[in-house]
């Protein structure tokens, strides 16, 4: 997909509503936000007391809540709201969590193929098809509808998926979808190449939106987020963005949420829109926001909004509030990908020093370890109207400037 994402935010204020339903956080690897657990402390949120959940928070003062407590009061709960911060803790749910609606519910938006099936009345000409991995390499693409993306049909974060307009590019998803290439950090239930779904290409400028299914099964959403990659041209003006596509983007889940009886239950959307403002969508991913803390962060960053407080506490958005004080400032997430050829090996460190100086406001560097993930590092960056620019040159920037090598 892209290389480097960046996304332009719009955020709210809120309206608070009352819900009496179990509320709970399931923490899971690889990451969380300094910002999410003090959330978490602050709001005195019940957190589930899993070793993932200690191992990545050393804090006793938290309202840890014993796995077996946790699991038996939202047995006994209608309508339980459950936050996770990452895909693993899917495992917990789906192992706990059989006797409730919400693995089920999970599952029709996890694997790629039933979210297909499920909303295959609402677009009905949309096609797809799924192929196992071991038949990748002897598909005929004179088969297919060019052009097409072939991914994972249970995946995360971009890994194994090509976009194929050519028969040159099928040759080279043939190359690297194969086992050895798509060995996974993350469990069979987030990451499994050995099914794959092969979908038509959608056209438009693609957005990604926060939002959840509140108490009463209704549409809140929280964000509406432009992804720029390294082939776009502009960065749309946020305000113009919600108030464009607010009530559209609505529409569009609501008949989704009804299919599946969502309530209490987030997802972090990505859709295409094109010219027409035909809204068809990418993926949805269950019970969280942006991975790796990132979405639900930058709210507060930018404009001391909560998105987990906001989900929890089933408050709703109050535009006008938001508008009434919008400045002209572009808050975007940046993910430093490491395409500059160089293996981990080689290289010594990433120097964020010298980053600081050709972007005008980083708000939060998250320095990632390059051995382990594709990436150096998460930015939460502010740059004033009229300087999109520096944005443009960090999306094309192959980052060896900022490359030390041994």
């Amino acid at each position: 997909m892209g290389v480097k994402t960046i996304i332009v935010f719009i955020y709210m204020l809120a309206l608070t509503n009352t819900n009496t339903n179990i509320k709970m956080i399931l923490i899971d690897n690889p990451y969380i936000s300094d910002f999410l657990v003090r959330t978490i402390k602050e709001n005195n949120f019940e957190i589930v007391s899993t070793k993932e959940a200690k191992s990545l928070i050393n804090d006793n003062s938290l309202n840890w809540i014993s796995e077996n407590d946790a699991k038996n009061k939202i047995l006994n709960s209608p309508n339980p709201l459950v936050y996770t911060n990452s895909e693993n803790a899917l495992t917990w749910i789906f192992n706990n969590l059989k006797k409730t609606n919400l693995p089920n519910q999970i599952r029709l938006f996890k694997d790629k193929l039933k979210f297909r099936e499920l909303t295959k009345d609402i677009f009905p000409d949309f096609l797809f098809r799924k192929i196992k991995i071991d038949d990748i390499q002897t598909l005929d693409i004179n088969e297919l509808k060019l052009p097409f993306v072939i991914k994972p049909s249970l995946g995360f974060f971009s890994i194994g998926v090509h976009i194929v307009r050519n028969k040159s590019d099928w040759h080279t998803a043939q190359k690297e979808l194969n086992y050895d290439n798509l060995k996974s950090i993350y469990p069979k239930e987030v990451m499994d190449a050995s099914t794959f779904i092969i979908e038509e290409y959608i056209e438009g400028e693609e957005f990604a939106i926060d939002a959840y299914f509140n108490n009463d099964g209704e549409v809140v959403i929280l964000n509406i987020l432009h992804h720029m990659f390294s082939s776009s041209t502009d960065v749309s003006d946020s305000q113009s963005i919600i108030r464009k596509y607010k009530e559209s983007v609505e529409e569009f889940l609501k008949p989704i949420g009804k299919k599946a009886d969502l309530k209490n239950f987030p997802l972090h959307v990505e859709v295409r829109i094109d010219k027409k403002g035909i809204i068809k969508p990418i993926e949805i991913n269950p019970q969280r926001f942006g991975g790796w803390c990132t979405t639900g962060d930058l709210s507060w960053y930018a404009f001391k909004f909560n998105s987990y407080q906001y989900f929890i506490q089933n408050k709703k958005p109050n535009w006008d509030e938001v508008f009434k004080n919008k400045k002209d400032e572009i808050y975007s997430i940046i993910l430093l990908n490491n395409n500059s050829g160089f293996k981990p090996s080689e290289i010594s460190h990433f120097d964020f020093d010298m980053l600081k100086q050709d972007l005008e406001n980083i708000l939060v560097i998250r320095k990632l370890d390059f051995n382990k993930y594709p990436a150096f590092g998460i930015l939460f960056t502010e740059t004033s109207e009229g300087n999109e620019r520096e944005l443009k040159e960090i999306l094309s920037s192959d980052l060896n400037k900022y490359i030390r090598k041994y």
